[in-house]
C-alpha cells in the first residue's frame, strides 16, 4: 500500500579503518629496491612486536627514510625512532624525511628492535632482521614478528628462524 512501505535502505558503503589503523588483512610491498617491511594488520596489537623490518645495510641515513615514508603511509606521521646504537653506522640525532623532522633516540640496548613513535605516545615495536640474513630466514622472522598472537621477543625469533647474518647474500630479497 502506498505510503506504508518502509523507506529504501541506504546504499551500502565501505567503512574505512579508523585513522592510523592498518586495514585488516592488507599486505603491501615497499617500493622495489627498498628494505622489506611486514606489519601486523590487526587493530588489536596484542603481540610482543608489531612487525618486522629487513634493512639492506647498517647505514641508517640510507635505510631509515624509506622505512619512515612507508610507515607514514600506513600509520600516520612518525615523530621519533629508537634504535640500538651498536647496530647502526653513523646515527644522527634527527633526520628530515618527507619534510618532517624525525628525532632519533639511540642507546646500546642490543635487543634487535626499532621503536617507532607516532604522535605523542603511540609506540610500534619492529623486529630488525640483520641486513645480511639469508632471505628465507629473514622472511620467516618477519612473518613471526607480524603474527597477532606472537609472544616471543626479537632475539628469540631471530634464533629460532636462524635469521643470523651471513657474509654474502646470494638470493633475491623481494
Amino acid at each position: 500500500m502506498p505510503g506504508t512501505d518502509p523507506p529504501p535502505a541506504p546504499p551500502a558503503r565501505s567503512t574505512p579503518p579508523a585513522t592510523g589503523l592498518l586495514s585488516e588483512g592488507v599486505h603491501t610491498s615497499a617500493r622495489p629496491g627498498t628494505a622489506l617491511l611486514r606489519l601486523e594488520t590487526t587493530a588489536d596489537r596484542r603481540g610482543v612486536l608489531d612487525g618486522g623490518w629487513w634493512p639492506r645495510s647498517r647505514d641508517i641515513a640510507v635505510e631509515l627514510p624509506g622505512l619512515i615514508s612507508v610507515l607514514t603511509e600506513h600509520i600516520g606521521p612518525v615523530v621519533r625512532v629508537g634504535l640500538d646504537s651498536a647496530a647502526w653506522d653513523g646515527l644522527p640525532i634527527r633526520l628530515v624525511v618527507d619534510d618532517r623532522v624525525v628525532h632519533i633516540d639511540a642507546s646500546p640496548v642490543a635487543d634487535d628492535t626499532v621503536l617507532v613513535t607516532r604522535g605523542d605516545q603511540d609506540l610500534f615495536s619492529l623486529l630488525v632482521v640483520p641486513p645480511d640474513t639469508p632471505p628465507d630466514a629473514a622472511r620467516s622472522a618477519m612473518a613471526q614478528a607480524a603474527r597477532a598472537d606472537n609472544r616471543e621477543n626479537a632475539e628469540h625469533i631471530l634464533a629460532v628462524t636462524r635469521a643470523e647474518p651471513t657474509d654474502t647474500i646470494t638470493e633475491d630479497r623481494t
